[in-house]
């Protein structure tokens, strides 16, 4: 299935502040199993299904493009990662940190496509 290019980059954006809230945690990008529950997370909350080949691209690439922020001193603090959430555990795209993480995502995106 063939998501649409604005869907894939919220996706994306998703699980890359998922992998650096597990990096601040322990040091380590998210394990597979935490991985795909976030995975889930997402595609069960905005009714959107990806095979599993999809599933191991994001794995990978959310991996890249969070390593491009990893590095960064305010994403290295779990309480700040968490600012980045509004109620229920959706991105604020009012914040521009997220918006930064969104337009990291669509690049990256774009130079796959």
């Amino acid at each position: 299935m063939v998501i649409q290019s604005n869907t894939r980059s919220e996706l994306l954006c998703y699980l890359v502040v998922a992998q650096l809230i597990a990096r601040a945690r322990t040091g380590e990008w998210l394990r597979t199993d935490h991985f795909v529950e976030s995975l889930n997370i997402w595609l069960n909350a905005n009714g959107v299904q990806v095979d599993w080949l999809q599933r191991t691209y994001f794995k990978s690439v959310s991996e890249i493009v969070a390593s491009d922020f990893g590095n960064l001193p305010h994403f290295a603090d779990e309480s700040k990662l968490a600012e980045l959430f509004t109620d229920g555990w959706r991105l604020d795209y009012g914040s521009q940190v997220v918006r930064s993480i969104y337009a990291a995502c669509e690049r990256e995106l774009e130079g796959h496509n």
